[in-house]
Parts: structure tokens; C-alpha cells; sequence
């Protein structure tokens, strides 16, 4: 009887390391989706506190991946699409008009006689926020979107879209907002 329980064990545990090798092999052989392929990583947004009435500087820091490089804002010509930042706001923030930084200027080799304003390793893109003198105290999730198009020495690939999210604390700590502006803004982007 001892004898047939261990030829038993042995052909279970025979079965189930076969059946284990199967699973491992559908694994392996599952097609795997390619992960989209990243040019542009949203490095940090500066801790940004605001009371409401006022105002306070911000700096959001973008990394394009080696060896891209993505179209300034201000592209040399009208085909190329501008580099810009968008954000869904709450009404407790606005922003100010934003400074995208100067473009270098490069040229590349599918058209090395023209050159072309482009951004490429670490850029900043720098901002007011304001707090309406209405504004409720308290942290705000602000969702930025940054659209831009990326190429690298040979071809432009499609137009993306960064999502990123930063915080706004409205609460003491801003600056006065200038005299000649009115301290209740639009809560769009002016540009």
C-alpha cells in the first residue's frame, strides 16, 4: 500500500512540474504591449504658497530624454507645433502670464542650412499664481497638461501630452499683488 501512495506522490508532483512548465511558457509567450516610448518627464513644480489677495512666483522644470529635443513655444515657422502649458484650475487660483524660456537654436541633419527653436535636456517654465482676495484657505490639487512635439536627429513623431499635477497652498506667505492689477483675475491662463 506504501509503495502505491509513493508512486502516486511521484506522479503528482511529476504532473503538476509539468503543468507548472506550461504556465511558465504562455507566460513568456503573451504578447507584451510596448511601453509608449517618453520623451518629456515633469520634473518638480517649486513649493508654491499664496494668500489669498496676493501673489507668488512659480517654476515648473521639464526634462526632455536624450536624444530628443521638442519645438520651443515660439517655433521658427508655422508648421511646427508650439511648445505650451494648459492647467484646469479651481476658482481659489489663477495664473499670471508665463515666461517660456528662449529656444536654442540648432540645426540637424535632415536640413542642416535651417535651423530650428527647440528645448532639449532641462527647461523651466516660469509663472505668477494668484489667489483671488475671496479665495478659501487650503490645498489645491491643480491638474497642468504640457503639449509639445518631440523629434530626434531624423524624423518628428506625433504630437503628446504631458499630465502632471502640483499642489497650491492658498493661505499666509505670498506677495502683494501689484497695485495696477485687480486682485480678482480671470481664473484662465493669459499669455
Amino acid at each position: 500500500m506504501r509503495f502505491h501512495r509513493l508512486i502516486l506522490l511521484v506522479v503528482s508532483a511529476g504532473l503538476l512540474s509539468s503543468a507548472l512548465v506550461c504556465v511558465t511558457k504562455a507566460q513568456e509567450q503573451e504578447p507584451v504591449a510596448p511601453k509608449p516610448r517618453v520623451f518629456v518627464d515633469f520634473v518638480a513644480a517649486n513649493n508654491i504658497v499664496v494668500s489669498p489677495g496676493h501673489s507668488a512666483p512659480v517654476q515648473f522644470t521639464f526634462h526632455v530624454q536624450d536624444p530628443y529635443h521638442i519645438n520651443s513655444s515660439q517655433p521658427l515657422t508655422e508648421e511646427l507645433i508650439p511648445t505650451q502649458l494648459h492647467f484646469s484650475l479651481p476658482p481659489e487660483v489663477a495664473f499670471g502670464k508665463l515666461q517660456y524660456p528662449a529656444g536654442k537654436l540648432m540645426s540637424f541633419p535632415f536640413d542642416p542650412s535651417t535651423k530650428l527653436s527647440v528645448y532639449s535636456g532641462d527647461f523651466a517654465i516660469k509663472g505668477i499664481v494668484l489667489a483671488p482676495g475671496q479665495a478659501s484657505s487650503g490645498i489645491y490639487t491643480i491638474h497642468g497638461e504640457l503639449k509639445y512635439q518631440a523629434c530626434d536627429n531624423n524624423a518628428c513623431y506625433p504630437p503628446k501630452k504631458l499630465p502632471f499635477t502640483f499642489n497650491v497652498r492658498v493661505g499666509s506667505g505670498g506677495k502683494s499683488v501689484p497695485k495696477a492689477r485687480p486682485t480678482r483675475t480671470s481664473p484662465h491662463i493669459h499669455n
